[in-house]
C-alpha cells in the first residue's frame, strides 16, 4: 500500500462545495469526494498549527499539558514508527513554523524532507531597506501597518512592532514572485512530483504534501484573483489581524475574495493530483487522505481569524476526505462518524499494517470506511492550551472555560522548553522544577513552568473575550450558532464527557480545578 496524505492549512469546510459551500468553485475536491469517503463529523484536537501537528503525530491531544512547541523527546511519531517498520516516508511543505525553534522535531521523524521557503513572514530575503513607501503604495495599512516601522535603521525583528515587522516580511517575499511558479503551493506540488515520478514503481510509501495554503496572507496567483475580483479599492487586504471584524462591507468583501482566490489554487493544484493518479493508474494501489489542522473566521461571529473567540465551527469543524482501493465501491459516500484529528496516527499506522501507539488516544479511520462508525456514539473534545475547552458529539457543541480568566494556576509541561520562535528565557527556566512524568512519557520526568500571564501562545485570548450567554449549541437546527440554548443536563453530560477525556489524557492534577470539573472525575473513565 502507498499513502499520500495532502494537508491544507486554515483550509475552512465551508469554502468547499463538497461541504455545501457557494463561494467558491471547487471541482476537484468535488472529483475527491464523488471518488472516496468524505467525513461530516470530523474535528480538530490541540489547536492552532503546531499543536496540531503534533497530535497528528502521536495520536492523542496535547493541549492541556503545554501550548505550541515541538515534538517532545518522548513522543512518538507515526513517521519515525513507519520508517522502523521499514516504509519510507517523505515530507514536502512549505509550512514555515517548522523552521522555527517551536517547530523542531516534527520534519526529522521523516526519512526525507523538502521545505519550501518564502511563505507568510519567512525572512528569506534579505533585503536591508525595504522600499516601505512603494510597500505602503501597494499594501493596505489596515492589514500592513508599515508606517510603524523604523525610518532611521534597517527594521528588524527586534527592533520593531512584531505585527509590523512580519507584515513587511511578506511584502518584501512578494517582490521576488514574478510567476505562478514562484508562488509557495506550485513548488509544493512540483516537488511532491518529483518524488512521485521518481518512485512511481514503489510498492511502499508514505508521502505527506504539506501546503500553508489557504492559510493567511490570503496571496495568490493572478489568475485566481482576477476570478474573484480582489482588491477593488486598489490596494492589498489579504491579512487581517485576529481581532474583531470591521463593519467595512469593502474590507470584508475584499478578504473573503482573497480567500476564495487561494481556495481556488488549491483545488487546481489537488487536481493536478487526481490527474497524475488518474494517468498513473495509480487508484488501485494507493490510499489518498486530504484535510486540514483548522479553519478560518473571515468575518463570521465578527470576527477574524482563529485563538482568539470561541473555536466556532468554522474554526473546529473541518474537512475530511479519504479514498482507499479496497473501499471503492463506497465512492461518493459520506461517514457520518465522530472523528478528528489525532485519528490520523493510528489510520497511517494501520494502513501499513502496524500496530497503534500503546500511548495513543486515536483510533484508526479505517472501521469508518465502511459506514460501520456511523451509529456510535463519540465526543470529542478539542482546544488551545488553558483556553476554552469544546465538546462535541456531532449534534450539539459546547464551550467549557476555565474558572478565572488571568490564566493563573496554569502549568506547562515539557522537557522542550520553546516558544513559537525562541527558546524559553533563563528568566522562565529558573521557575522549572522536576516533577515526575505522566503515563506518555514513558518514565521521563518533566519540566513543570508557570504559565506566563501573557503568553500568546494558550487560549488565554479566546477565554478573556467569553461571551456573556451559554455557549452551547445545537447544530443541527442552528449551524451557524447563532442562537445558544439553555439544557443543563446536556451540559452536565458534556462535563463528563470532557472530564472523562481529559483522564484517559492523563491531564495535569491542577486542571479539573481550575476547569471547575472536580465532581465528574472517576474511575475507570473509558
Amino acid at each position: 500500500m502507498r499513502t499520500i496524505f495532502v494537508m491544507f492549512d486554515s483550509l475552512n469546510r465551508e469554502a468547499l462545495e463538497a461541504y455545501g459551500g457557494t463561494a467558491v468553485k471547487t471541482p476537484n475536491f468535488n472529483r475527491l469526494a464523488a471518488k472516496g469517503v468524505t467525513f461530516d463529523n470530523h474535528y480538530g484536537g490541540s489547536l492552532p498549527c503546531m499543536p496540531a501537528r503534533r497530535d497528528i503525530h502521536t495520536g492523542r491531544l496535547n493541549f492541556m499539558h503545554r501550548p505550541w512547541g515541538p515534538l517532545e523527546p518522548f513522543d512518538n511519531s507515526f513517521a519515525r514508527q513507519l520508517g522502523e517498520a521499514g516504509i519510507y516516508t517523505h515530507l514536502v511543505t512549505d509550512h514555515m513554523h517548522y523552521i522555527e525553534n517551536g517547530g523542531t522535531g516534527y520534519c526529522s521523524a521523516y526519512e526525507s524532507f523538502d521545505i519550501i521557503r518564502g511563505q507568510e513572514h519567512d525572512a528569506i530575503k534579505g533585503v536591508v531597506h525595504p522600499p516601505l513607501d512603494a510597500l505602503s503604495a501597494q499594501f493596505d495599512a489596515r492589514h500592513y501597518p508599515l508606517d510603524k516601522l523604523a525610518s532611521n535603521h534597517a527594521p528588524t525583528m527586534q527592533t520593531s512592532e512584531i505585527l509590523a515587522w512580519r507584515r513587511m516580511r511578506h511584502a518584501v517575499n512578494t517582490m521576488f514572485v514574478k510567476e505562478e511558479k514562484d508562488f509557495p503551493t506550485p513548488q509544493v506540488f512540483a516537488s511532491a512530483f518529483e518524488f512521485l515520478d521518481l518512485n512511481k514503481e514503489a510498492d511502499e510509501f508514505f508521502l505527506q504534501i504539506e501546503c500553508f495554503d489557504p492559510h493567511e496572507p490570503f496571496c495568490a496567483p493572478d489568475r485566481f484573483r482576477e476570478a474573484y475580483a480582489t482588491t477593488p479599492q486598489g490596494k492589498v487586504l489579504d491579512w487581517p489581524a485576529y481581532e474583531k471584524s470591521s463593519n467595512d462591507e469593502g474590507e470584508i468583501n475584499d478578504v473573503r475574495a482573497n480567500y476564495a482566490a487561494l481556495v481556488a489554487q488549491c483545488d487546481h493544484y489537488l487536481g493536478k493530483l487526481l490527474d497524475w493518479m488518474d494517468e498513473e493508474g495509480a487508484w488501485h494501489n494507493t490510499c489518498l487522505i486530504v484535510t486540514t489542522d483548522h479553519g478560518f473566521l473571515l468575518g463570521e461571529h465578527e470576527w477574524w481569524g482563529k485563538n482568539k473567540m470561541p473555536y466556532y465551527e468554522e474554526i473546529s469543524h473541518i474537512p475530511l476526505f479519504i479514498w482507499h482501493p479496497d473501499h471503492a465501491k463506497r465512492g461518493g459516500t459520506r461517514s457520518q462518524a465522530v472523528t478528528q484529528t489525532p485519528d490520523l496516527a493510528p489510520t497511517f499506522l494501520d494502513l501499513f499494517g502496524q500496530p497503534n501507539f500503546a500511548e495513543a488516544c486515536g483510533h484508526s479511520l479505517l472501521p469508518a470506511l465502511t459506514g460501520e462508525r456511523d451509529q456510535e456514539s463519540r465526543s470529542v473534545i478539542f482546544g488551545m492550551f488553558a483556553g476554552p475547552i469544546g465538546v462535541t458529539d456531532g449534534s450539539h457543541v459546547y464551550y467549557h472555560y476555565p474558572v478565572k480568566a488571568d490564566g493563573e494556576g496554569f502549568h506547562l509541561y515539557t522537557l522542550a522548553p520553546s516558544h513559537m520562535v525562541r527558546m524559553f528565557s533563563p528568566e522562565e527556566l529558573q521557575q522549572a522544577e522536576l516533577v515526575s512524568g505522566f503515563d506518555f512519557t514513558k518514565g521521563a520526568p518533566v519540566l513543570r513552568l508557570p504559565m506566563a500571564p501573557d503568553n500568546g501562545e494558550a487560549g488565554l485570548d479566546a477565554v478573556r473575550n467569553r461571551p456573556k450567554e451559554t455557549q452551547l449549541f445545537a447544530l443541527e437546527t442552528d449551524p451557524e450558532q447563532r442562537e445558544p440554548i439553555s439544557d443543563d443536563q446536556l451540559v452536565e453530560r458534556f462535563c463528563q464527557d470532557i472530564t472523562d477525556e481529559l483522564m484517559r489524557h492523563d491531564a495535569p492534577e491542577e486542571i479539573y480545578t481550575l476547569y471547575g470539573l472536580e465532581k465528574y472525575r472517576r474511575e475507570g473513565a473509558p
